[in-house]
């Protein structure tokens, strides 16, 4: 049986890193069809909405607008995206909270064929979640606890915002979160992505617990807080300094 292909566009300002990817997507990612490429914001636009690829390879830093930007002008559209990008953080994460598939200038062959085969299965199952609204709500949002988190579970992806995280667990391969509406959230991602991920009022404050400092009711000499819904939470003596710098 020949493998279906997903109709793809790649949007990269730099010659020669646009020939690299297209080296690599042709050679590796037979699943994968280029039906066209742009090289900033401008060409991108027109170009996407004349095309309507089911994906798009598309570099986060362009002249003339960047990838939210794009996302922005094409908000009418539904497409997968894999971003391409060398630097920014606030950019990564962005992505991150949005469970954004990402690619790291140069671009790793291996890393690739997996973001690719992710992509793929997806569309192929239909099983397609439109991450672009919220990813360019958050670039958009300079308030942090304003911004939403998208977290993959079992069943799919669920949207919540920040401020309505109070404390995250770990819980093996997963990570529970707490919401102030009394509901538990399980997410398909380690506690140490969700650490990496999360700006402060989020704390983590033991090797299995992260809090928002927003819900913290008191704390407790004898190594623990109490947060607002009455949950006590340990405090590790490796992260205690910490907790007490930014518990005010």
């Amino acid at each position: 049986m020949s493998l279906s292909k997903i109709r793809s566009v790649i949007v990269e300002d730099e010659t020669a890193a646009r020939e690299v990817l297209r080296s690599y997507l042709t050679k590796y990612c037979p699943q994968i069809e280029i039906v066209g490429e742009a090289q900033n914001s401008r060409e991108a636009v027109p170009l996407l909405h004349e095309l309507q690829p089911q994906l798009v390879f598309l570099d986060v830093e362009m002249p003339f607008g960047n990838a939210f930007d794009v996302l922005e002008a094409c908000s009418d559209l539904t497409f997968e995206t894999i971003f391409v990008t060398a630097f920014s953080d606030y950019s990564l994460k962005a992505l991150n909270m949005s469970a954004a598939y990402y690619l790291l200038k140069p671009i790793s062959i291996e890393e690739l064929i997996v973001a690719v085969n992710k992509v793929y299965q997806e569309i192929m199952n239909k099983e397609l979640f439109n991450r672009n609204k919220v990813i360019v709500e958050n670039f958009r949002e300079p308030k942090a606890e304003k911004q939403q988190v998208i977290l993959p579970t079992m069943e799919g992806f669920e949207i919540v915002k920040m401020d309505e995280i109070m404390r995250l667990k770990g819980n093996g391969n997963f990570t529970d979160l707490y919401l102030t509406n009394g509901s538990k959230k399980m997410a398909c991602r380690f506690l140490k992505h969700f650490s990496e991920m999360l700006p402060l009022p989020f704390l983590r404050v033991h090797k299995s617990h992260i809090v928002n400092l927003n819900f913290v009711k008191l704390y407790n000499k004898g190594g623990y807080i109490t947060l607002q819904d009455g949950a006590e939470v340990e405090i590790s003596p490796t992260y205690k300094e910490d907790f007490l710098k930014n518990f005010k």
